[in-house]
């Protein structure tokens, strides 16, 4: 599988390094070069400096022929952006994104893109811990 990844935060290194392992196709991009020190001395995927939201970037990151594309920025605006990008643009069919705030995570989710909203899942495992009712979770 054909995977692209933006952002090489701590979420973006850990996927990348486990789907490589696995045996899959990974591209990584992230606008700073040493954001890749993350990346597990293994890694045998393909680092690319840019920015996510560049099309000419995301082309030469092969997106078009992406069977995933996972947007793991630390930013939810760029994640919003690449997502849509590689949906629109580049006609990626699996396309996950991290979105920290609840309701565009939401509404976002709506436009038939994977959205994981960690302040959501993190809320839920902490009242999940503390044996509190889940149903009292609000989103």
């Amino acid at each position: 599988m054909n995977v692209v990844i933006v952002g090489c935060s701590r979420l973006g290194a850990r996927l990348a390094g486990i789907l490589d392992q696995r045996g899959h196709d990974v591209t990584i991009i992230d606008r700073d070069g040493s954001s890749f020190r993350r990346l597990p001395d293994a890694f045998g995927g393909v680092s690319i400096i840019g920015t996510g939201i560049d099309e000419d970037v995301l082309l030469s990151a092969r997106c078009d022929r992406a069977d995933l594309f996972i947007a793991s920025t630390n930013g939810d605006n760029r994640n919003i952006m690449a997502a849509q990008l590689a949906k629109t643009a580049f006609g990626v069919e699996r396309v996950m994104c991290r979105i920290y705030d609840p309701i565009r995570a939401k509404a976002f989710g709506k436009l038939g893109i994977i959205t994981i909203c960690p302040t959501v899942e993190i809320a839920d495992r902490f009242l999940l811990a503390a044996d509190l009712d889940r149903a009292a979770v609000v989103e």
